[in-house]
């Protein structure tokens, strides 16, 4: 900066003596006095272009993302050395600036993502200005640039989006390959470098109703059946303590105890039945293929009551579909919906059990277990998962809940997919997340 404030002073100087020299009418020195002004401002002008060539140099470089400018500070006796090391140190403070935007970027991103609420930032034109994964995940999309394109699963969901104003708190309903979806949604407005932007917040409520119903009957059932052993168990402890005395030999009271004892051992199992809705293990996960794995639950559904009038079909399944899940717990589950679904056929001839597995267009594996035995009604399906409930005679009504439940210990789901033109089997569908 040096040659700067010299030649400017210097400008400054001959301009005073050209004028003093005009005053006093000598006007040879005041022509040399002005030419020695011209050359110090062409000079001046020369070192001003120069020198904000470089700092819009600069400026260029970091709009290009391009942070390995540097200009050379080791100049010996050079008059450009001490701007050289104004720039670099410009440079520096600009580059550590992007760096801290861009680490706080991605740590919101992170936080963004870590939410169970979808999040979806929109511009006035529809077009998405930010997104989480959480929201690409309850609209069951790959990509989301604008509105518009959640007309391929909704347009009741596209009129939603588009629709909504800051405040506006709405409902929608729609049918997915994973089953119907009901969505809470939730906008409000912020405007950032005068653009107005509207921020959507999506929650599935289905989800929601159903995580809370779940945990409400395990903690329910983990009183019950902790009561009812507490009662059970001095009562079945006590008829057998009587049953071994020497003197008891009354047929009636003998035939009473036995009663009561097998009665509370009864009552016991069936209550340690129960017990296993809430003692599921953790699941342990680990990667295995999911073809042999179905062909593994077919052969060990058919074994205990073979079945020849049903036919078991495994489609579209890639030999190297793999899944991360507890082999272990999702083999419990395939053996409830085959069992089920056996079971749903009865002795219905030509009866048909369709395993099919595949990645969605989330990249999740799912497996949907279909058969074509009579079709559940609305008000049963609306109940299945309920533990406890059950349309068999001899049905504990855990079954599904259980499956259900170690589906969400997994990380995934379980769900009956709803009946249309096109399917007209009943069809639970697994998904891992």
């Amino acid at each position: 900066m040096k040659p700067f404030y010299f030649l400017l002073s210097l400008l400054v100087v001959l301009t005073g003596v050209t004028t003093i020299f005009v005053l006093h009418h000598s006007y040879l020195w005041s022509a040399l006095a002005f030419l020695a002004w011209l050359c110090t401002f062409v000079r001046f002008r020369r070192y001003y272009i120069r020198q904000t060539g470089k700092v819009n140099f600069l400026l260029d470089a970091f709009e290009n993302n391009d942070t390995t400018v540097r200009f050379n500070e080791h100049l010996p006796n050079h008059r450009d050395a001490h701007i050289h090391q104004v720039l670099n140190r410009i440079s520096s403070l600009l580059y550590q600036t992007r760096l801290e935007i861009e680490q706080r970027e991605k740590y919101y991103e992170l936080i963004l993502d870590s939410v169970e609420t979808g999040v979806v930032v929109i511009d006035e034109k529809g077009n998405i200005y930010q997104k989480n994964n959480q929201a690409m995940r309850l609209l069951g999309i790959h990509i989301f640039t604008h509105v518009r394109q959640l007309d391929q699963v909704s347009p009741l969901l596209t009129s939603a989006f588009i629709h909504t104003l800051p405040g506006d708190k709405r409902h929608v309903r729609f049918d997915t390959e994973r089953g119907t979806v009901t969505l809470d949604i939730r906008t409000s407005g912020i405007r950032v470098q005068k653009q107005q932007l509207r921020i959507v917040a999506l929650n599935d409520i289905n989800r929601q109703l159903d995580e809370s119903e779940i945990d409400s009957w395990i903690r329910l059932t983990r009183v019950l059946t902790h009561e009812i052993m507490n009662s059970l168990t001095p009562v079945t402890s006590i008829s057998e303590t009587l049953l071994t005395l020497p003197d008891n030999h009354h047929p009636e009271v003998r035939q009473g105890l036995e009663t009561i004892r097998d009665t509370g051992r009864n009552l016991i199992n069936f209550v340690l039945s129960y017990r296993k809705l809430t003692r599921l293990p953790a699941p342990e996960p680990s990667l295995f293929h999911v073809r042999p794995f179905l062909e593994r639950m077919v052969s060990l559904a058919r074994h205990p009551h073979p079945v020849p009038h049903i036919t078991f079909l495994i489609e579209h399944t890639s030999d190297d579909l793999l899944v991360f899940a507890d082999e272990g717990l999702i083999s419990q589950v395939l053996i409830n919906l085959l069992k089920n679904a056996i079971q749903a056929i009865g002795s219905a001839s030509e009866g048909r059990i369709t395993l099919r597995a595949y990645c969605d267009r989330q990249e999740s594996v799912c497996i949907e277990v279909a058969n074509n035995g009579p079709q559940i009604t609305p008000e049963t399906a609306s109940q299945i998962f309920i533990p406890f409930f059950t349309t068999k005679e001899e049905g504990s009504g855990i079954g599904l809940s259980i499956s259900r439940q170690i589906m969400r210990l997994s990380g995934g789901t379980l769900s009956l997919l709803p009946y249309t033109p096109s399917r007209s089997d009943t069809t639970f569908l697994i998904c891992f997340q």
